[in-house]
This record gives C-alpha cells, sequence and structure tokens, in this order.
C-alpha cells in the first residue's frame, strides 16, 4: 500500500521562468490546440468519407484517437504547472498520468507495428490485400493493439500501488513509473522483475512485425518493378518517419529518466522530455495529411 503519510508528489525538473511563465503558457496552449484540432479534424474526415473506410485509413484514425489520448494525459497538467509556482501532483493522479502516458506509448508502437503489416500486404500482396485484409481483421487488431496496452500497465500500476514509498520527489516534468518505484523503500523484487518482462513484450510484440513487413517490403522493392517501389515510397515514407520519430521521443525518455542528466543545459532537458508526447501528435496528422493523396484531396473539399 502507498505510504499513507504520502499525498503528494513533488515535481523537480521545472524551472523558474519568472514573467516568462505566461509566454510560456501561451505556447504551449497553442501547440496543444493545434494537436487536438489537427488530429480531430482527421479523425471526422475519416470517419464522414466513406471512401476512406479502407484498413489503411481505420488504423490511421486510431492512431490518431491516440495521440489525442495522449496529449491529455499531459498538456492540461502541463498547464497547470506552467502557471503554478508550486509543482507537485497528487499521488492518485501521478498514478493516473503514469497509466495514461505509458498506455499511450505502448498503443502508439503497436498501432504503428499493425499499420507496417497492413503495408506490407498492400504491396506484397495486392490482389489477395482486400480478402486477407477484411473489415473484421482490422477491428479485431485495433481493439488487441488498445487492449494489450491497457491490460499489460494496469498490472503494472496495480504492482506499483501496493509499494511503500520513502520520498516524494520526482525529478521529472511529470510521473514516471521507473521514477515512482526508486522512490520506494519496500521490496520492488515483484515490480522489476514483471517490469523488465513488459519491457520486453512493449519492444518484441511490435518490433517483430514491423522488422518481417519492412525485409519483405525491401525485397519486394528491389526486385519489382518501378511502379511497385513508387507504390511502397509513398505509402511507407509517413509510417517509417513517424516510427523514427517516436522511436528517438521513447529513446530521449529512457535516456532522461534513467540517467543523470545534470550536465545538460535544462532547457534542453525539459524538450527531451517532452519529446515524445508533443513531437508525435503535432507532427503525425500534418506527414499523413500532406503525404497521403486521398486524405489530402478530403481536406481540401472539407474547406471548401
Amino acid at each position: 500500500m502507498v505510504n499513507s503519510t504520502l499525498s503528494y508528489f513533488i515535481l523537480g525538473a521545472y524551472m523558474h521562468v519568472g514573467s516568462l511563465k505566461y509566454f510560456c503558457f501561451i505556447i504551449t496552449a497553442m501547440i496543444y490546440m493545434i494537436i487536438v484540432i489537427a488530429n480531430t479534424s482527421l479523425i471526422v474526415i475519416i470517419c464522414m468519407n466513406r471512401s476512406l473506410h479502407e484498413p489503411m485509413y481505420l488504423f490511421l484514425c486510431s492512431l490518431f484517437v491516440n495521440e489525442l489520448y495522449g496529449s491529455t494525459g499531459l498538456f492540461p497538467f502541463l498547464l497547470l504547472q506552467i502557471l503554478s509556482d508550486i509543482h507537485t501532483i497528487s499521488v492518485p493522479f501521478c498514478f493516473l498520468q503514469i497509466f495514461c502516458l505509458y498506455t499511450y506509448a505502448n498503443v502508439e508502437f503497436c498501432n504503428l507495428a499493425v499499420m507496417s503489416f497492413d503495408r506490407y500486404l498492400a504491396i506484397c500482396y495486392p490482389l489477395q490485400y482486400n480478402t486477407q485484409m477484411t473489415s473484421n481483421k482490422v477491428f479485431i487488431f485495433i481493439i488487441f493493439v488498445w487492449l494489450f496496452s491497457f491490460v499489460k500497465f494496469l498490472i503494472t500500476l496495480s504492482l506499483n500501488i501496493r509499494l511503500t514509498l520513502c520520498g516524494n520527489i520526482i525529478n521529472s516534468l511529470y510521473c514516471s513509473n521507473y521514477l515512482v518505484v526508486k522512490l520506494a523503500c519496500s521490496d520492488t523484487t515483484v515490480n522489476n522483475i514483471y517490469g523488465l518482462f513488459a519491457a520486453a513484450l512493449s519492444v518484441v510484440v511490435p518490433l517483430l512485425p514491423i522488422l518481417f513487413s519492412y525485409i519483405k517490403i525491401l525485397k519486394i522493392c528491389f526486385s519489382g518493378s518501378k511502379h511497385t517501389r513508387q507504390k511502397a515510397v509513398s505509402t511507407c515514407t509517413p509510417h517509417l518517419a513517424s516510427l523514427l520519430n517516436f522511436s528517438f521521443g521513447c529513446l530521449f525518455e529512457i535516456l532522461q529518466s534513467r540517467f543523470d542528466m545534470e550536465s545538460v543545459p535544462s532547457v534542453l532537458r525539459i524538450i527531451l522530455a517532452l519529446y515524445f508526447v508533443i513531437l508525435q501528435p503535432l507532427l503525425n496528422p500534418i506527414m499523413y495529411g500532406m503525404q497521403i493523396s486521398k486524405i489530402r484531396n478530403a481536406c481540401k473539399k472539407l474547406m471548401l
């Protein structure tokens, strides 16, 4: 059980910016508004346009929903913290934020893995694609992605809630599972074992279909026609860009929480900490909206 005397955590990574906090608040609020408007618009476009009710666009819709989910898990709290002079967070809300941000990251990676498998079928087996990637399979994939992520981190959360915590200073802008477990003065063996198992699942389960899909796609590109290569490049470029962007964001988050970053300038530490929750939801709608012609045309029709 969480130490009954502990009611809040202190977030130690916030800088004192004085009157600049209002400027930071406006910039952060604008970024959040852009994320909400861009992702919501694309969700509405995909749902309203029957020509976009295809597997690739349904997976994109799931991706955009997740961007809204992850952003909402951080931005409203971040905006309050920017204006506040006391950077604290209640223990229950801290665990809720951990759950939101970690499930967001897992859903994102799994969703990108499913999308890579979808592109593999579309490029390598175009004639059989419609029979292999049916609507039922699409919904099963999407449900699995979300259910797998939620169940895995519900177990993590239930193990963390049982810990006795002997400190309340988290050197981060938001709650981190690893940093909270480090505050425990009770036995964390089970947490550590399950944490390693869950981390392996989070990486291995999505990484296998991604590697398999792109190895097969590369083989087809090298041996196929010019038209096949062009199709592969046009459909895989935004996916690969999104995958690399998110992977870098997760790497920065791991470095931020696992290693001593005191030698790194404070501003850079803040950027690295927020990278995976800001850049991914911000850039995905732009990349997919501009690169995929059907979405681009649907956006034009909506604005006319």
